[in-house]
């Protein structure tokens, strides 16, 4: 009996010693975040939402130049025909499932997505001001990366929550219930009262997502499904909130500059800071790829423009021949908005090099121009203008649309002639739809809007069949020369092209994605 005593004695004692081994091996790991509480404080919370703003702010690359490329105002441009073969295929509408931009694309919406749903699933719905205004900031992004991926896929997978292992298989959501969550967040964040709003007109220090950055997503979602009154109403309420107008304090083709980051016509933008100690945080391809192709051109050494550029976006002759219909060769708008060959000669002494040629119609975008003086580290990687992703202007021409279609010309006629005056253009007694649609692309050219509105109004096959069957090339003394692409499969194709596909990879790895069709 002793011996058994002396044995459970001894095993208490060995307990005891674990148990106080234990509690101090138990030291909490540094540098690993305990997911499941981090999103306490409001500290934490403001990272989260700065996760969002990040990921926004390089979409430019992929999202604002694919949308551009998608359409009948630009050429995928370059030296020559091949160097760069992918925006060639989205331009020309010869691309597949496989396309590297349309994939990249794809993933950059799941990507804030999974960013919003972190907030909303980790972020108390009771807690402090700022949990209130995460919540609501990831609802209004949430919703306007779904805005895109219904109106140029039809029927992505609908993720509102974060996934676990086995839902990682997500199939197509249907259309209804897509825009069904768009709406519910739209309005859910417009009612909660934590967006941020302008003090007045003229504040230049509000950044953040505001109230009508979402009202006006939400009346764009009430357009595209032609719920034509409330999206007008939408729309009225951003107008009648008083905090946004229309750039007149200025050059219409400065907008884009960082001399007017935040104006008074900017609903939602990108903010760039620079800071001097980490100039790679403003890194961006984006603009080089935009810039003229300089390293063809020749140029003083004191030109404004950049040195460097690619010049893989570039403006079509039909774009300008539609602004000198409208407005005449001496358009305001026009010549804020696009130069042509003569003009930058004449202007900036900038012509093609001897010997050299470049793919364009002649004709230059100016509003988009990129600047020595934009550079930080004097580095043509590192540019400080902010990615401007909404203006006020088109809040006006989405309600102009609106009303129109309800019914309410009078009202419509007031927003167009609101933006024909900025253009320096008389005001009309009355507006049609055709008439919106042509302000619609002169006034957002290169603005990332006219493939979704083309899908919309059923005129993408229209306007676009015969891209890809020629593209031009600009010689030093002016002369053009239109070359035969030579593929028989160019151009906008219906039944297939009114949708982006699903991405190969995204095919491969989930079996539960349809693809949509031609594809």
């Amino acid at each position: 009996m002793k011996r058994i005593i002396l044995f459970i004695a001894s095993a208490c004692v060995m307990a005891f010693g674990a148990v106080s081994c234990s509690d101090k091996l138990d030291i909490e790991q540094h540098g690993v975040l305990n997911y499941t509480t981090y999103y306490n404080t409001d500290d934490q919370i403001e990272s989260a939402s700065a996760a969002m703003y990040l990921e926004v702010r390089g979409w430019e690359y992929n999202i604002m130049l694919t949308k551009n490329m998608l359409t009948d105002d630009a050429y995928a441009g370059g030296a020559q025909r091949g160097d760069n073969i992918d925006l060639e295929a989205l331009n020309e509408f010869t691309f597949d499932a496989e396309e590297t931009y349309i994939q990249s694309m794809f993933t950059t919406y799941y990507t804030l997505i999974y960013k919003a749903n972190v907030i909303l699933g980790h972020v108390d719905e009771n807690g402090s001001a700022m949990a209130q205004m995460a919540r609501a900031e990831a609802k209004t992004l949430r919703a306007w990366a779904y805005f895109d991926l219904i109106t140029m896929w039809g029927n992505p997978p609908l993720v509102d929550h974060e996934l676990l292992p086995s839902e990682y298989s997500m199939p197509n959501g249907t259309t209804e219930e897509l825009w069904a969550l768009v709406e519910q967040d739209l309005t859910e964040a417009i009612a909660s009262g934590a967006l941020a709003e302008k003090s007045i007109v003229n504040d230049a220090s509000t950044w953040r997502v505001t109230k009508q950055f979402a009202q006006a997503i939400l009346g764009k979602a009430y357009l595209w499904q032609e719920k034509y009154s409330e999206a007008a109403a939408m729309f009225d309420e951003v107008v009648e909130s008083g905090l946004y107008a229309l750039l007149t304090d200025g050059e219409y083709g400065d907008l884009h500059l960082s001399a007017y980051k935040h104006n008074c016509e900017s609903m939602f933008e990108s903010n760039k800071v620079y800071d001097s100690n980490n100039p790679w945080d403003n890194f961006q391809m984006y603009y080089l790829m935009i810039n003229w192709r300089m390293d063809k051109m020749s140029y003083p050494s004191d030109t404004p423009i950049m040195n460097s550029g690619w010049g893989f976006c570039v403006p079509t002759e039909d774009l300008y021949e539609t602004f000198v219909e409208h407005e005449g060769e001496d358009g305001y708008r026009l010549n804020q908005t696009m130069k042509t060959y003569q003009q930058i000669q004449d202007q900036l002494s900038i012509s093609v090099a001897s010997g050299s040629s470049i793919i364009s119609d002649g004709y230059f975008m100016w509003k988009t121009r990129v600047l020595k003086e934009e550079r930080g580290y004097d580095n043509d990687f590192v540019y400080q203008a902010n990615a401007l992703w909404m203006r006020y202007a088109e809040v006006l021409l989405c309600g102009a649309e609106a009303h129109l279609e309800a019914g309410n010309t009078s009202k419509a006629t007031e927003y167009i002639n609101q933006i024909r005056s900025r253009a320096g253009l008389s005001s009309l007694g009355s507006v049609t739809l055709e008439q919106i649609k042509t302000e619609k692309r002169l006034e957002l050219c290169f603005e990332g809007q006219r493939f979704q509105d083309l899908l919309r109004w059923g005129e993408a096959a229209e306007k676009m069949s015969d891209n890809g069957n020629t593209y031009p090339v600009l010689y030093t003394n002016g002369t053009i020369t239109d070359v035969t692409c030579g593929n028989a499969t160019h151009g906008f194709k219906s039944g297939k092209h009114e949708h982006l596909p699903y991405p190969a990879t995204e095919i491969r790895l989930n079996s539960n994605i349809q693809q949509n069709a031609g594809y």
